[in-house]
Formats: C-alpha cells, sequence, structure tokens
C-alpha cells in the first residue's frame, strides 16, 4: 500500500489519539507524501540527520523522540518543537539553559524506563516524583508529557507496561506546579500502537506501518 493509504488506515484507528510519524532515515519527499496525507507530527531519532534534512520538510510539529546527546542539546532546542526523549536531571537542566539562552521554552516529555532495563535510558517510575521536585525552578522548560519504549516482548505482553504507564500519568496529571502540565502519554509503536491506545495512549510512534521496514 501507499504511504497515503497507510497513513489513512491508521488515523481511522486512533479515535482520539495524536499520530507520530517516525520518520528515522526516511528521506524528506517521503516525509511530505505523508504530511500530505494527514500527518501533523513527525518524530526524529538523531538530531544531526534531522538537520540535513529539514528544511525540505513541510510545515508540521516536530518531536525529537531518540536519545539526546549532551552536545546536541544546543541544537535540539532550536530545531524541534517538542523534545520526548528527556532521560536525566542533567539533561533537563541543559535544555532548561540552551532554551533561555534563545528566549525560548521547551516543550518536553520524560522518558520512563518503565522495564527497569538496565541497558535503556530513562528516569524509573519512582523516580519521578523527586524529579519534580527538582525541576521546580526551571523557566524554560515545561514538561507536557511522558514517553516510554517498553520491554521487547510480545505485542500483547506490553499491555501490562503501558497499564503502568497510564497509572503514572494519571497521578502526574495531579501536580500543580508551573512548570509541569502533562497532557500528553506518549507510548505504542508499528506492532503495539493498538494496545497502547486502548490502555490510554495519548500519542502513539509509528514508522515502519507507515513507510515500510527500513533499509
Amino acid at each position: 500500500m501507499t504511504i497515503d493509504e497507510n497513513i489513512q488506515i491508521i488515523l481511522k484507528e486512533l479515535e482520539s489519539a495524536k499520530l507520530v510519524c517516525v520518520t528515522k532515515t526516511i528521506d524528506s519527499e517521503r516525509i511530505n507524501e505523508s504530511i500530505r496525507a494527514g500527518a501533523t507530527i513527525i518524530g526524529e531519532n538523531r538530531v544531526q540527520e534531522f538537520e540535513d534534512k529539514c528544511d525540505d520538510i513541510l510545515p508540521c510539529e516536530r518531536h525529537l523522540i531518540g536519545h539526546l546527546q549532551s552536545n546536541k542539546v544546543k541544537k535540539a532546542v532550536q530545531l524541534f518543537d517538542v523534545i520526548q526523549s528527556v532521560d536525566s536531571l542533567k539533561l533537563i537542566q541543559d535544555i532548561d539553559k540552551k532554551a533561555e539562552a534563545i528566549d525560548k521554552v521547551q516543550n518536553v516529555f520524560l522518558q520512563v524506563n518503565i522495564g527497569n532495563e538496565p541497558q535503556k535510558f530513562g528516569f524509573g517510575s519512582n523516580e519521578i516524583g523527586q524529579l519534580i521536585t527538582e525541576i521546580h525552578s526551571l523557566k524554560n522548560v515545561h514538561v507536557k508529557g511522558l514517553m516510554c519504549i517498553p520491554p521487547f516482548v510480545s505485542s500483547e505482553q506490553t499491555r501490562s507496561y503501558f497499564k503502568e504507564m497510564k497509572t503514572l500519568f494519571d497521578e502526574m496529571q495531579k501536580i500543580d506546579q508551573d512548570n509541569i502540565d502533562i497532557q500528553e502519554l506518549s507510548m505504542g509503536m508499528s506492532n503495539d500502537y493498538k494496545i497502547a491506545i486502548e490502555e490510554g495512549a495519548t500519542m502513539v510512534r509509528v514508522g515502519s506501518a507507515i513507510f515500510g521496514n527500513r533499509k
């Protein structure tokens, strides 16, 4: 099927959730095809790759969804509307400083290592409360959501992790803090986005189901 046909099928399945088109390794022409088909948000994994093609991409909301290295923070703040992959206190403090330097308030999501996997980035779900206290004074970042990448298990087995994320999301929405306004729960990818939606995702990140398998 074409990119347009894939987009239309997925958009019908999303109900009220938002679609992030994952455009890692995808050229600007095919990205623009997805935008013309109805995609409004794209998600890139690497700052440098996005910088190389961003000028050729049609207007849309631009999210960084891959791990952000410290030496790429300045450029990421310049390029992206949302940084979904905030995975340490040091990183969010650095984003705040770089955003302040260009008079920007950077929207970010907190990446949760919901499976407590040592090889993955992100906060433990039990660390979020302390983190909120630590970032209280930051003026140039707004925490707008949570994101996770569950363990690599069968799609049905991801359900328990998505349930846990939804519980955390509901708790975070109760926080009364100027720079915390949790509105989005980003979870679910091409193989499990339907389950993620059933468990409360407000945003899913889909790549191969739109563009086909990457080379």
